[in-house]
């Protein structure tokens, strides 16, 4: 387990600090796969579940909008599989450029090919992974800038109504308390369909990350909160798993990873 001491949390981080000191590709060092680096353990912990929700879970259909995951695509190689369309919206627009580099094939774009093997071999043939990776490109369809903690009249409209939204761990750095969070988690609800999934991953009881030199907080979370602003939210959680299993170097201290899948009330209309 990774232990956290509450001393270390730094002072909140605003979207003009974040475009100047993030940086995608130190991020994206985390996510190299087969050179047994400390996130290892995670991103085969992670890829299962995704593997298993996207496929004998059920948890398909049209649209999948994905948010808060950073430059990364490897949360979506199973998605892709399930659903017809995927969109991304990132809070920050050099993880948008980033994410475009691999989509479009351009000089620098990060390597995903050793991951995309992996996820090949969980879903039965690892020789697939080309073709796992132009089906992945086809099937995103936008990549969009969003600040999903206020409510974005223009770009909500112009989102289609999602099957699933698909929240990730930086979803929860971009909320300066538990109330933005709840309101937030509110806000990005409106987009899914009655009956649609929420698929949350998210690290606990973290006060901060490091990407590079640089520290990042974000929220202290705990399972009982994440239950109360989920159900608040308008939906039945159908599993909630939390393991003491770590993220990566970049989460200095935390106590573990959850994963949960809950449907959206099929009368509960935002």
């Amino acid at each position: 387990m990774c232990r956290l001491r509450a001393s270390t949390m730094a002072e909140f981080t605003g979207g003009d600090d974040y475009q100047a000191e993030f940086d995608p590709k130190a991020y994206l060092g985390y996510f190299k796969f087969g050179e047994d680096t400390l996130g290892e353990e995670y991103l085969n912990f992670s890829l299962k579940h995704y593997c298993k929700t996207f496929t004998s879970d059920g948890v398909k259909g049209n649209t999948l909008i994905y948010i808060g995951g950073g430059p990364s695509i490897c949360e979506l190689l199973s998605a892709c599989e399930s659903f017809e369309e995927i969109i991304v919206t990132n809070h920050m627009d050099r993880n948008c450029q980033e994410l475009q580099k691999w989509l479009k094939k351009e000089p620098g774009a990060f390597d995903w090919t050793p991951l995309v093997k992996y996820v090949c071999e969980l879903e039965g043939d690892r020789k697939k992974w080309a073709e796992k990776e132009e089906k992945l490109r086809r099937t995103v369809k936008q990549v969009l800038e969003c600040d999903v903690t206020k409510f974005n009249p223009v770009t909500f409209a112009s989102l289609p109504a999602a099957d699933c939204l698909f929240l990730n761990h930086s979803f929860k750095a971009i909320c300066k308390d538990l109330s933005t969070y709840r309101a937030a988690l509110k806000n990005v609800s409106s987009l899914l369909k009655p009956g649609g999934h929420l698929l949350m991953v998210t690290t606990m009881k973290c006060n901060y990350y490091m990407v590079g030199q640089h520290k990042f907080p974000c929220l202290f979370l705990e399972k009982e909160f994440l239950e109360e602003a989920v159900k608040e939210a308008g939906y039945d959680i159908l599993k909630f798993e939390v393991t003491p299993i770590c993220h990566t170097a970049s989460l200095v201290e935390h106590e573990g990873i959850s994963y949960l899948v809950a449907s959206k009330g099929k009368g509960k209309e935002d």
